[in-house]
């Protein structure tokens, strides 16, 4: 095979298109990699949308990147052909900038995120450096192990370096793309997790998911449903809305953590008091670097927990990006390519 499919934007704001491209060669450090799945990210509209500095287009985007090594660059070492593995939300780091000299590659000022610092994987191969290569377990497929390089990492990496501990009371906001994984690892992780959702028609999916309590946050107050469990020590804020995440800061427990993960640039509605009485904290938190990838899915794989995704050929992105953007998806949209 000399060229391969893309799936292309050519200006901010269009449609996908498939066209043919020659096939990249790694270079030094690098590994080639033909692509099985790829998810589709609500990130992805930023870079579609332009909306992130320094997008290039015609644009190739995706950073949830299942294949398998078809092609070492020089100096590979380590990794060999037919290596399964998952490209994430981390495509690599500088090495070079104040994080990075810290060791904190995750905030590296230099990211270099699958499309947008080089091709992303909404393609039939794609090129990486090592430095971004997670193992995928022969436990899960390529397209359940897509989305865990960015949904899967950010929830599960979230918990684990949270202030909770195991028996702490746990809250996921939101049941979608990143909070339908976010119930399975509190849950796993052993906590007593409660799911947070619009309406009563989710409380089902939370239980089957594991969580040990429901709120629906169009009952009363989230704040006062909270206390009435205990208070939590950890809110994992997965729903992108602002006015949500706001009304569960009074039901954290003493020094309780809300840790910010929608990403929406609405500001939070939140005094000082709020946060002084209690000694309650709020951080935000980012993706993970690929090993912490490594680490989620390992996990996964031990403990059973699975995305919900739908697949669609790559041949038909515009429908299944359309069905991410309007939020009908259940959960996450994953891209298969046939290879």
């Amino acid at each position: 095979m000399t060229s391969m499919r893309v799936a292309q934007v050519g200006s901010p704001g269009q449609k996908f298109e498939i066209v043919r491209r020659e096939l990249q060669e790694p270079g030094p450090g690098h590994v080639r990699i033909t692509v099985e799945a790829a998810g589709i990210c609500h990130s992805d509209a930023g870079f579609v949308q332009a909306a992130f500095p320094g997008v290039r287009f015609p644009l190739v985007t995706g950073h949830e990147v299942a294949g398998r090594i078809d092609a070492l660059g020089e100096g590979v070492s380590d990794w060999k052909v037919g290596d399964r593995v998952e490209v994430g939300w981390f495509g690599g780091n500088c090495g070079h900038c104040v994080p990075c000299r810290e060791g904190d590659f995750i905030d590296c000022t230099r990211l270099r995120v699958p499309g947008w610092a080089y091709q992303g994987g909404f393609a039939d191969s794609m090129v990486a450096p090592v430095s971004a290569l997670a193992r995928i377990p022969d436990e899960l497929s390529a397209a359940e192990a897509a989305p865990l390089g960015c949904a899967g990492v950010t929830t599960f990496n979230a918990l684990r370096h949270s202030a909770a501990r195991p028996g702490d009371r746990v809250a996921v906001l939101g049941l979608g793309g990143l909070g339908h994984l976010g119930v399975q690892y509190a849950q796993q992780l052993g906590f007593e997790t409660i799911a947070i959702a619009r309406g009563t028609d989710k409380e089902p999916l939370a239980r089957e998911l594991g969580a040990h309590h429901y709120v629906d946050s169009t009952a009363g107050k989230v704040a006062d449903a909270l206390k009435r469990l205990g208070g939590a020590k950890v809110v994992l804020a997965t729903a992108a809305n602002s006015d949500a995440m706001t009304a569960t800061i009074d039901g954290l427990t003493h020094r309780g953590q809300l840790i910010v993960l929608g990403a929406v640039p609405q500001p939070l509605k939140i005094s000082p008091i709020q946060l002084i009485m209690g000694s309650r904290s709020i951080v935000g938190h980012p993706s993970g670097t690929a090993q912490d990838v490594q680490d989620t899915l390992a996990f996964s794989a031990l403990k059973g927990i699975r995305p919900m995704i739908e697949t669609v050929p790559l041949d038909e992105v515009n429908d299944a990006y359309e069905r991410m953007l309007s939020g009908a998806a259940r959960f996450r949209m994953v891209l298969t390519t046939g290879n």
